[in-house]
């Protein structure tokens, strides 16, 4: 009889902490939940620390790529190594609760390799405003953060809101190449959350392609001739060589007219909070 008790208070106690879960679905198809606010998180990737610490959980990441280097606060932290090869045996060493990391083929072995040792991986990989919105919502779930989470996505909305009403006070609509990387020549095709942010600050990508990523070859890129040439400069285009000084580059209106405009990689190629000021930058150039 005493038995029975204990078992239906052990069921009970089971099915009111299943209630109580959080729970959400990510975007390699797994679907994480959380028994309680996690305390001890991982980040392995910088813009979903920087949600993070702008949702206020900041105070709970433990961990940090190398590349994490944004938020002096995290400075300290113990680095894991990088974001699509962290080294399991020291994110296991710092007890993790939840893991928070970019998901995509590159770096897929790693999360399932850490799943598999029984750690919570939630991989997101927003490639548009709205998926970014839905980022932000399920991190605050998952941390127990909603309220802070809703405002945040909120702001960046309005902040967007705002770029796209300056944009359409112009009638002209300049055309862009925006550079990924120079060597070998890689620009932001029609898809994906650059070619969104060029367009609502009132521009138009010259490359058609519907790929998030082109690789061009130079009757291409002459073909293009865009009005503008952004090119971004951090890890994945380290100093890369003046457009005026390229051989093919030379030949392009945007080049001659004196409209090549260097922009900082971690604003337009990490999808966190600096979203809208890479829009209100992208803004200012093209209609200064």
């Amino acid at each position: 009889m005493l038995k029975n008790i204990f078992l239906g208070i052990l069921m009970l106690f089971a099915a009111v902490s299943s209630l109580n879960a959080a729970c959400i679905d990510d975007d390699t198809g797994q679907r994480v939940c959380l028994d309680k606010k996690p305390e001890r998180i991982i980040s392995l990737y910088g813009a979903y620390s920087e949600l993070l610490w702008r949702t206020e959980a900041g105070g709970a990441v433990v961990g940090r790529t190398k590349s994490d280097d944004t938020i002096p606060e995290m400075e300290k932290l113990p680095v894991v190594g990088t974001g699509l090869r962290p080294n399991p045996e020291y994110v296991l060493a710092l007890s993790p609760d939840l893991v928070v990391a970019r998901s995509g083929k590159a770096g897929s072995d790693a999360l399932t390799n850490l799943r598999e040792r029984g750690v919570k991986v939630a991989a997101f990989d927003p490639q548009s405003l709205a998926e970014l919105y839905l980022v932000i919502n399920r991190l605050g779930v998952l941390t127990g953060r909603e309220d802070k989470a809703t405002a945040l996505a909120a702001g960046l909305r309005e902040g967007i809101e705002a770029v796209r009403n300056g944009a359409a006070k112009y009638d002209k609509k300049p055309t862009v190449v925006f550079e990924i990387s120079a060597e070998p020549l890689t620009v932001a095709g029609s898809e994906g959350l650059i070619n969104e942010l060029i367009a609502l600050a009132g521009g138009v990508n010259a490359i058609s392609q519907k790929k998030r990523l082109v690789r061009l070859d130079a009757e291409a890129l002459l073909a293009a001739n865009p009005d503008f040439y952004f090119v971004q400069v951090g890890p994945m285009n380290l100093n890369p060589q003046p457009p005026a000084e390229r051989t093919h580059h030379a030949r392009l209106k945007a080049v001659a007219e004196g409209r090549v405009k260097t922009v900082d990689e971690k604003l337009f190629s990490r999808p966190g909070p600096n979203v809208v000021p890479a829009a209100q930058e992208l803004l200012k150039l093209m209609h200064p």
